[in-house]
This record gives C-alpha cells, structure tokens and sequence, in this order.
C-alpha cells in the first residue's frame, strides 16, 4: 500500500511566531499552554495569523469480534443503537460540539448490523459487520486492513476539499478498549501499564480482559514494525479508518485533535507509518483509563484537558477545541506591547 508523504511542519516561520507571541501585552510564557498550542497550529499553517473557522469531529463506530469474549460491561448492540442516539443529537458528542461549534459526522466503519438510516452527516464507510475475534483467528485480512485506512485517508481528503481547519477524531465500539490495549501492547508500550477498564467492569472481567489480549498477542504475533500487521491481526476497522484519517490530514496540514485511548492508539500506528505525523496532532485530553498517559508519553504529546474523562466519541477531543480557539483568539486579538503603547519592562 502507498502510504501519503507526511513532510515535518514547516519552521521557516518558528522564530517570527515566537517573537509575535512574545510581543503580546502579557509576562513571556504567561500562558502557559496556550501559547504554544498557538505556535503549535500556526506552524502546522505556516502563518502568524493562524485560523481555525471550520471543525469537524469524525465519531468512527464498529463492531469487535473480541468482545464475544467478555471483555465488556455492554452488549455488542449497544454499537447500533449508540449510532441512532448520536443522529438523534442525543449523545453526549453531540451536545459538546453543539456547545463548539463543531460539525458532527458518524461514520458506520463495520458496525455488526446494518443501519438502514439517511441522514447527510451518517456515512457507510463498511469494511466488515464486526471483525473477527482475533483470540480465534486474525482481526481481519491484510486486504482489509489496507481498505480501512484508504477509508479513513479518503474522509480525510474531502475534509480538505471543505476547507475543514481542524479535524477530531472518536470513536464508538463495544470492545474498544480491549483492541486498543492489544494495538497499543502491539506497537511496543508494556501491557500491564496500559491495561485497564473501560467502561465499567468488575476485577474478574479485568483479568480476563487482561488474559484474552496477553494470549492474543502471542499468538498472533503482530509485527512491531509493520502498523498495517498490528491493525490486521489485532485492530479493529474503527481504528484502522481512523488511522488513516489522521495520516492523510497530516499529509494535507490538517492539525488533528486526538481524543482518547482508542483513538490515540490509531495515532501509534499512524505515527509509526511516518514519524512527521507527530507534529500535526494535538491532545485533546488525557483519560481516565491509565494506558491513555502512557501513550501520550510514548508519542511525547501534552493533553489540553484533564477532566478523568472516559466516554469516548471524541468528547474530549471537540471540548479542547475551545482551548485551541482561545489560543489561536489570543495570538491574533491581544494588542501588543507597541500598538498599545504598554511598556514592557524587564524579565526577571
């Protein structure tokens, strides 16, 4: 499979965006994080006038063969019918990019049953109804797993052709969490640090959680160099989509809002295919669920929020959106020292 070239963002133009920053009515490095989210997307756009007008959260739902397994506290039903709410306006994604601003598209990447809706913010984008269990046999074909990510590149190109500023990314799945664990242990990050529950679930069904992807990974023996290996025999088509969502926006310089542990997991094997991927990727948030530190860590990214959230579909990806607005807001609308004629004094 051909793979989008991903050039590093452009700093041709870091030590005019660290000047123009600097030279704002406020103490150097007073806001914190804010200013270098606000370095970080004007970079990604290589402009000191950074803007961000049009958002959009991509809620990626499929179905797990793994969960046949018990590794969940919800039915695999719950996928479907948790589409339904989310184009009903009901879910908790909603009311947040409501709140935002932000677009909201539900894209069906292998849900088990097939939703019979029209709705012009629901997209087919069907690999499979569910792959398989992947402590039976692999996740899914090598084929497949390609397809999932030419999906998820191809959503990432019409959000371009949109003029979409900033994309999130989310998920919806029973079973989850138990495929990003195994993609994550896959990638290289030490499977008792990033095991954990989900939703709720009682100590026995951790361990057995725990057990499924331990024996999983040593029989599918997953290649820790070849991210199309890990999502093929132990992903899932969600992440897969996802995956390449987030390589190809990266390839168009998009910045990309991760959410949680699923979708950052998606952002492992993204980075893995290309390195460069890194430096167009925000966090949005870091989760309650322990592994989700972890990966950040791995990939060296500083979560926006901390909230002890851990829902899903991109609801903590869209509410650091308005942290990423403020940012942009502040580098573009606070007076400078000059033009307000403020004197600047001295830096201790």
């Amino acid at each position: 499979m051909k793979f989008p070239e991903v050039k590093p963002v452009n700093r041709s133009n870091e030590a005019g965006i660290g000047k123009k920053i600097d030279s704002l009515t406020k103490p150097i490095g007073s806001l914190g994080m804010l200013e270098r989210i606000a370095k970080q997307i004007a970079l990604v756009q290589n402009t000191l006038t950074p803007a961000i007008n049009k958002k959009r959260v991509y809620v990626f739902a499929s179905d797990h063969g793994i969960a046949l397994e018990g590794v969940s506290a919800y039915p695999q039903e719950v996928t479907a019918q948790m589409v339904l709410n989310f184009l009903k306006g009901g879910a908790a994604i909603n009311v947040f990019s409501r709140h935002t601003g932000t677009e909201v598209f539900v894209i069906d990447a292998g849900v088990k049953s097939d939703i019979d809706v029209k709705h012009r913010n629901f997209l087919v984008r069907k690999v499979g109804n569910s792959t398989k269990n992947f402590l039976k046999e692999p996740a899914m074909t090598r084929m497949e797993a390609e397809n999932c990510i030419q999906k998820g590149m191809d959503l990432a190109a019409e959000a371009f052709n949109d003029r979409v500023d900033i994309l999130i990314a989310g998920d919806m799945g029973i079973g989850n969490t138990t495929v990003a664990t195994a993609v994550a242990a896959a990638a290289g990050i030490d499977l008792e640090k990033v095991i954990d529950i989900g939703t709720v679930i009682d100590d026995q069904t951790l361990a057995r959680k725990k057990e499924t992807v331990r024996k999983a990974l040593e029989l599918r023996k997953p290649d820790p160099n070849d991210p199309v290996d890990i999502l093929a025999k132990v992903g899932g088509f969600c992440l897969g989509e996802m995956t390449g969502l987030i390589l190809k926006a990266a390839s168009l310089g998009i910045p990309v809002v991760l959410d949680g542990f699923p979708v950052t997991s998606a952002a492992l094997l993204a980075c893995r295919i290309n390195p460069n991927v890194r430096d167009y990727l925000l966090g949005g948030h870091l989760s309650f669920v322990k592994g989700h530190g972890e990966q950040l860590k791995h990939l060296n990214i500083e979560p926006i929020l901390r909230l002890d959230m851990r829902l899903g579909e991109g609801t903590g990806g869209v509410l650091a959106v308005s942290m990423i607005e403020a940012a942009v807001k502040m580098m573009n609308e606070m007076a400078s020292f000059d033009s307000a004629g403020v004197s600047r004094g001295s830096e201790a």
